[in-house]
């Protein structure tokens, strides 16, 4: 594992929402989740990132109590997950890829019927309704067909109803698969809210947009293994510095100009002569302000001057060798069929 940050142990369970140590799952021959390790404090966004096939949905079914383990351990809240299901239950909300409410109902039957299923009373389960449709856009269509929503509507109404209990737990697996950018936007806001309000979330995804968006810290996954962990900027700076790009005016001026580069920031750059651009690593910042001077004084003249991050598309493609968007593995197949 391509580890950016050793965490401190944990002391006090209740700072930690999750604790996996050395999960294992196997479908058959095959080894879907190969010793995960996951620890996410409590209050906060944790990213679950990795292609479909990676394990993430297998991870999350045993950390909600939905698979058993065939190894490892996991506590949530200090309650481990085979011994103490039945508390660890009343702690978490999940909600998954595919929308499970009921479509031969409105929305507000929907809620109505899961509130009553989690105890709450006649009066506290038509309250909770109301609160939970207007918090997720869905007022003005509550008592429509379920059958003439969206594809975004449902998702939302989804995680409304994982909300009810209002755990302090709440697992997303790919909460915002095939919906429209504006949509996905909109349930963005929403899981920020979630935090805001006191629940800690642990979200899965393949979209590294939304890791960078949402997650105070992500966990890479690939072929069922946990392969980097950290923030985002720890993720982005363990693949390379940042990068310097420089656009010149004069497209005759690009020879000297990549000669000056190399020569003041001591580093092999990559010239885009059609574009006039010329890219370098950037790894003494302290540099750049000399390069500036040098090419002021050669009469270079710059049109453009920017610093790029690495992305986490790079990060993804570094430490795993591929892409995010990979075809799915029988682990995928099997999570499916489930």
């Amino acid at each position: 594992m391509n580890s950016v940050h050793t965490r401190e142990p944990a002391t006090h369970s209740r700072d930690w929402a999750v604790e996996a140590r050395g999960l294992v799952k196997t479908f058959g021959d095959n080894r879907a989740v190969d010793g995960v390790d996951l620890n996410v404090r409590a209050g906060t966004i944790y990213g679950v990132l990795g292609p479909n096939g990676a394990g993430k949905t297998t991870t999350i079914r045993m950390l909600a109590t939905l698979l058993r383990p065939d190894a490892g351990s996991a506590r949530i809240f200090g309650h481990d997950v085979v011994k103490e299901s039945h508390i660890v239950r009343q702690l978490i909300g999940v909600t998954g890829q595919y929308a499970s409410v009921d479509e031969t109902l409105s929305a507000w039957e929907n809620l109505i019927i899961f509130s009553r299923l989690l105890g709450l009373g006649r009066q506290e389960a038509r309250r909770k309704a109301s609160e939970l449709l207007e918090e997720f856009g869905l007022a003005e269509a509550a008592k429509r067909p379920l059958k003439n929503f969206s594809g975004g509507m449902r998702r939302r109404l989804d995680l409304a109803a994982s909300l009810i209990a209002q755990p302090p737990l709440i697992f997303l697996d790919e909460p915002t698969t095939g919906l429209d950018p504006r949509t996905r936007a909109q349930m963005w806001d929403t899981i920020r809210r979630l935090v805001q309000t006191g629940s800690t979330v642990l979200l899965t995804t393949q979209y590294l947009d939304e890791a960078d968006q949402l997650a105070d810290r992500i966990a890479v996954i690939d072929h069922g293994r946990v392969i980097a962990e950290g923030t985002v900027d720890e993720l982005k700076a363990s693949v390379g510095s940042s990068s310097l790009q420089l656009r010149i005016q004069n497209p005759g001026d690009i020879e000297v100009a990549r000669q000056a580069v190399e020569r003041v920031l001591k580093v092999q750059s990559i010239v885009s002569p059609e574009a006039g651009k010329i890219t370098a690593p950037m790894t003494n910042a302290d540099l750049v302000a000399d390069l500036l001077i040098t090419l002021r004084e050669a009469g270079i003249r710059l049109t453009e001057m920017s610093v790029q991050k690495p992305t986490l598309d790079e990060v993804f493609l570094t430490i795993t060798g591929h892409g995010v968007e990979e075809d799915a593995s029988d682990e995928a197949k099997q999570e499916e069929a489930m």
